[in-house]
């Protein structure tokens, strides 16, 4: 679709409709600039972030009667 038809389908609306399609064309715009704000994450972001005991791998004392 080019831009004279776009303009020639929204010209032939209700003015209540026009404002429909600026309003959509402003959440547009809006939600454009949001998608660029978000950054791919790096590799190793959350890096020390998490810690685990160093007995971790060892089988729990719950489970040492089904052993």
């Amino acid at each position: 679709m080019t831009n004279v038809q776009l303009y020639s389908q929204i010209s032939s609306l209700p003015s209540d409709l026009k404002k429909e399609v600026s309003d959509f064309v402003a959440f547009l715009k809006h939600k454009s600039k949001i998608a660029k704000k978000i950054k791919e994450r790096q590799f190793g972001y959350s890096k020390d972030f998490f810690k685990l005991s160093d007995n971790f791998d060892e089988p729990l004392d719950d489970f040492k009667e089904y052993m």
